[in-house]
């Protein structure tokens, strides 16, 4: 399944209005707030049909993920946009994760827990209140609106930097900063980066993780942060994305794939927007000098012209080379 889609659920009294354009898409927040009102019209809708005075309108079916037929469900189905809640035990588990993993659905997940088993976007998690645009009328417009602001106190000129992962991404930041006098080290992992945050002093930190996957982690990483404010937050898509914006590789079709990538990711081939962008690089530099393998970094990106591109599409940090 591709692409971005707009959902509306209302009757004469509430008007839910919202876009997704991932295959997981996580609504938060305090009670009250009308995420269960929200699964509760989906249900009327679905079990009364006309009748429930509740219109759904999206290009796709919008249908209720629940109960303990719920993978038979999704074995048999594709081209939906499932809703499920908390309440649903199995969206915590490993094997609603495998059961996503492969699905040509998108999902809509409505909890307040941090479901690690799931790759999801920073930038897909979401809260829900009511517009103001619409206070004349006796009706309720509920919106949806990010949780985790991109807008940061970046760029900033790090002392020391923690990055996610080991490989090619780390390998470069690494080298980037020894040239700029900056310590940066790896933290192997995305549930090892308390640990090494742990071991940190006051100093000004930058932590750079791939957003496109680091969802699960983000009410942590971000308490932290607002708690210690030396700690600062870089999340791009991934390393692979910042060497595709960078304009180093392909030209106006990688531009196009960059601006609207929702219309080009198959969630039921990529879990994460993450694997997608790899394999994009890897395909577009086959066969190339640069050609990229996310294990071991290719020295040539290392090369000053190369590098330079690359630091350009780096927004979040100012390296002193």
């Amino acid at each position: 399944m591709k692409g971005k889609h707009r959902i509306i659920i209302q009757n004469n009294r509430l008007h839910y209005e919202f876009e997704i354009k991932r295959n997981i898409t996580i609504i938060q927040g305090n009670s009250a707030t009308g995420k269960t009102t929200l699964i509760n019209m989906l249900r009327q809708a679905e079990n009364l049909g006309a009748s429930s005075g509740i219109n759904v309108v999206c290009d796709v079916p919008c249908r209720l993920l629940d109960g303990r037929n719920w993978k038979l469900i999704l074995d048999n189905s594709s081209g939906n946009i499932f809703f499920a809640d908390e309440e649903n035990a199995f969206i915590n588990t490993e094997e609603f994760a495998a059961a996503v993993r492969g699905s040509d659905n998108y999902f809509v997940l409505i909890t307040r827990e941090n479901l690690y088993n799931l790759p999801y976007s920073v930038e897909e998690i979401y809260g829900l209140h009511s517009s103001g645009k619409y206070h004349d009328t006796r009706k309720v417009y509920q919106e949806t609106y990010r949780i985790y602001s991109n807008e940061q106190s970046l760029p900033i000129s790090p002392v020391k930097i923690i990055a996610e992962d080991s490989n090619s991404g780390y390998e470069f930041f690494k080298s980037v900063s020894d040239e700029s006098g900056i310590s940066c080290v790896s933290a192997g992992g995305k549930s090892n980066l308390f640990t090494v945050l742990d071991e940190t002093g006051e100093e000004e930190v930058c932590i750079i993780a791939d957003g496109a996957a680091i969802g699960p982690e983000m009410n942590r990483l971000y308490n932290r942060a607002v708690k210690k404010k030396n700690i600062h937050l870089y999340l791009p898509e991934s390393f692979e994305w910042i060497i595709l914006n960078s304009g180093l590789t392909g030209g106006k079709e990688i531009r196009e794939i960059l601006e609207k990538p929702e219309e080009y990711i198959d969630s039921k081939e990529y879990f994460s927007w993450e694997r997608y962008f790899a394999r994009l690089l890897s395909d577009v530099t086959e066969g190339t000098y640069l050609k990229y393998k996310k294990a071991k970094l290719n020295e040539v990106y290392l090369h000053e012209k190369n590098k330079e591109m690359i630091l350009k599409s780096i927004k979040g940090i100012r390296f002193l080379i």
